[in-house]
């Protein structure tokens, strides 16, 4: 996995590296606060960040909820702070992991794997969610516009879906766009 690692203390930062490269994970770059963890993971886009908590010139909660705001990825937190506080403030900026320093290699390890699954759950879920929507969309377009023609053509709802089905065959067009042209025509303003 490509990772970037932002702590402000360098033998940790040293130590992270060597972990994860000892596990077969690529360290794509390092930061030594947040600012610079906000514009490394817009140009190196990693697969997972490691970030401190408490860092100079922004902080590790504040980066991460600039990072997630314009690319989701999963991030682990690694502070010595436990405070429920700091806890809840990292997963509302988008942490999918929280680990007190000293960590050892046997909690890392696995904090890293938990995240990225709970990431690729979530994003997998968000996909569904969407298709979702647009199937919603999709079929209230329809049923407005058989409407309409039901309405206006006197058609049955069997005859009203066919000709809309007709058209978008004709036309080598969805039948949403279909169905959205005939809602912008015939539907009163």
């Amino acid at each position: 996995m490509r990772v970037l690692i932002a702590e402000d203390e360098t033998i940790i930062r040293l130590d992270l590296r060597q972990l994860l490269e000892r596990a077969g994970h690529d360290v794509v770059g390092e930061a030594r606060d947040g600012a610079e963890a906000v514009a490394l993971a817009a140009s190196l886009e990693p697969e997972l960040i490691l970030m401190d908590v408490k860092m100079p010139r922004q902080g590790g909660i504040e980066a991460a909820r600039d990072i997630t705001a314009r690319r989701p990825v999963p991030i682990v937190m690694l502070t010595a702070y436990s405070q429920d506080d700091l806890v809840r403030r990292a997963s509302e900026a988008g942490a999918y992991g929280y680990l007190v320093k000293p960590f050892r290699e046997s909690d890392l390890l696995p904090a890293i794997a938990t995240a990225r699954a709970r990431f690729d759950e979530l994003q997998a879920l968000r996909a569904e969610a969407a298709s979702l929507a647009e199937a919603l969309a999709d079929r209230k377009a329809l049923e407005r516009a058989k409407g309409l023609l039901m309405e206006r053509d006197g058609l049955s709802e069997k005859e009203a879906f066919a000709r809309i089905r007709k058209a978008s065959q004709i036309s080598g067009r969805p039948m949403r766009i279909i169905a959205e042209a005939l809602i912008a025509t015939y539907e009163p303003a």
